[in-house]
This record gives structure tokens, C-alpha cells and sequence, in this order.
């Protein structure tokens, strides 16, 4: 593998238990990456004792009025100085010790291929309905989407998350990086750009991270409200690309799913989530028609809007 400067920056606010696993597991990567930075939202939550876990890591505490999805992570990658950016949140734990070299394989075996984005296992604990979300949206197979695609993968084909990605720096530069101000998926509107600009986003499905989370309808509701706001602000990426098809094929095929396991009670669930989800997207895609009030009582960003 020819030789790349790899930096790791981790964004994080009052880490739980899975950041002292991230840490340990990053030291004992076959890959090592040269430096690993954290983004640290608020400096009273911070725990000296994490530092032991990754000799050298370097430490960057901001307020949280100061956070922003896009703006914290274009920040991490201005303090960086690697050829490769990996970006992983602070719940993400890495499978094994090949998940940095199977990550950033995909950006020296292409050169326009811009960003790398890997596989999503379920965390012991996880729901039924979510093991299966995580199957469908983070298959087995790896694969390399291009603008071309766009026809056969629909909004998909822009899909990349930050749980665990890599970006090729000559590429994240050359279409600006991400963007200052986002309320989420960030992620997404970067790989669009990239996309836009010629360059293919890889699935690297070798490179795998423990990482799920059980989110009740509510949940579901804000956060896919954010989704359907960040959508509506980049029109330039999301305006003539609908998003609805996916969710209801990822309904469709959970549905058939749940009949021919024969967790037939689970129906409901599947039913009542999906329509939050739904409605939360419709909302935010039209946040500009809505009081300002609902606004901040849908959102799970609330200082985003206090900015705005």
C-alpha cells in the first residue's frame, strides 16, 4: 500500500463507554494513522485519563455554542495535515485491526475515487428492526457509486456517513470541504458535491465498525426532520434527487422481511416508525413554511436554529 499521511478526527460531547474502546482500538490498528485529533465540545466533560489511551493524541476543547455538524469537522480538517482524513464519531467502535487500511484502500486504488465510507454492524442490544435497517443500508458487498449511477441508486448514490468515512484531501479541498454551517448530513452534502464534481464515493465493506443506535418514534421524528432541513438548504445537491423512494423500500422489504421470519408483532412498530420518520422528513423539507416555535420543538439541533 503505497504510503499516505492518515489523520483521525473524532468530533465528541460527554463521550460514553464506546470511546475508551475507539481509542484502544485505534492504537492497535495494523494501519496507524499519524495523528489523531479530537474535536472536544465542552472541556469539563473531558477525562485526562483518555489521553493514556492513545499516546500523542491531540485535544481541541470548543463551547458548545461553538459546535456545528460541518463547520467543528472543516475545522478538524484545517488543524490536519494528513493526505487521507478519516472521520469517525466518538460511538464508533472499529471491528477490527483492519479497519483503517480497508478504509482508505479504495482512495489509492482509484484516484478519482474522493471518499470511502465503511460498513455499520449492530451493537450487542440492538433492536430486530434496527439490525435489519443497519443490513440493508450497509450490505456485505462493497461497491464504488458514481454520477452516472445516479439513475440506478437514486439519492443513495450521494450517501456516505461520517460514523466512519475517509476523505481523499486533494479531493476535499478541490470542491471546498464541508460546509461551515450544517444541521446534519454533512456527510451527504459533501459526497454530493464530490460526486457532482466527478469523483466516486466507495462502500468499503471490509472496513467495519461497531455502531446502531434504538431510537423511539420521537427520536426518529426530530432527527429526520433535521435530514429533510439539511435537504432543503443544498438544493444544489438534493432538488431534482427525491429521497421518499428509498425510505419506502427499505419499508417495503422490512415489511416482507418481518412476514417471513415471523415477527408478524413487530408490524406495528415498523408502521408507527416509518410514519415518524416520514412525517419529520415532510416537515423539514418545508421548514420555511412553518412558526418558528414548531420549528424549535421539532429539531434535535436547537442551537443550530439560535444561530440562524
Amino acid at each position: 500500500m503505497e504510503k499516505k499521511k492518515i489523520n483521525v478526527i473524532i468530533p465528541t460531547y460527554r463521550p460514553g463507554k464506546e470511546f475508551p474502546q475507539l481509542l484502544k482500538s485505534l492504537r492497535d490498528q495494523k494501519c496507524q494513522p499519524d495523528r489523531v485529533i479530537i474535536m472536544n465540545t465542552e472541556k469539563e466533560y473531558w477525562k485526562k485519563e483518555w489521553e493514556d489511551l492513545f499516546p500523542g493524541m491531540e485535544i481541541f476543547h470548543l463551547k458548545k455554542e461553538e459546535f456545528d455538524h460541518g463547520g467543528t469537522r472543516r475545522k478538524g480538517a484545517e488543524l490536519s495535515d494528513g493526505d487521507i482524513l478519516i472521520f469517525m464519531t466518538q460511538d464508533a467502535i472499529p471491528f477490527d485491526h483492519l479497519l483503517i487500511g480497508n478504509l482508505v484502500r479504495p482512495l489509492l486504488e482509484e484516484e478519482k475515487t474522493g471518499a470511502a465510507y465503511g460498513r455499520q454492524l449492530p451493537q450487542k442490544g440492538c433492536s430486530f428492526l434496527e439490525r435489519y435497517t443497519r443490513s440493508f443500508n450497509y450490505p456485505e458487498n462493497s461497491y464504488i457509486k458514481k454520477e452516472e449511477d445516479i439513475p440506478r441508486y437514486g439519492i443513495k448514490t450521494f450517501f456516505c456517513s461520517n460514523v466512519c468515512a475517509a476523505y481523499k484531501r486533494t479531493a476535499y479541498e478541490e470542491i471546498g470541504g464541508f460546509v461551515q454551517r450544517a444541521i446534519f448530513n454533512e456527510d451527504m452534502i459533501c459526497a454530493g458535491n464530490m460526486i457532482k464534481h466527478g469523483y466516486s464515493i466507495a462502500y468499503a465493506a471490509d472496513a467495519r465498525v461497531l455502531h446502531s443506535h434504538n431510537y423511539s418514534c420521537a427520536q426518529q421524528f426530530h432527527r429526520n426532520f433535521d435530514l429533510g432541513v439539511s435537504q432543503a438548504e443544498h438544493p444544489e445537491i438534493f432538488a431534482n434527487i427525491p429521497s421518499e423512494g428509498e425510505g419506502f423500500r427499505l419499508v417495503k422489504k422490512t415489511f416482507c422481511y418481518l412476514l417471513k421470519t415471523g415477527h408478524i408483532w413487530l408490524i406495528p412498530q415498523l408502521i408507527f416508525q416509518s410514519g415518524f420518520k416520514y412525517i419529520g422528513y415532510f416537515l423539514g423539507k418545508r421548514y420555511e413554511k412553518l412558526p418558528e416555535k414548531f420549528i424549535i420543538w421539532a429539531t434535535m439541533n436547537k442551537s443550530y436554529w439560535k444561530k440562524k
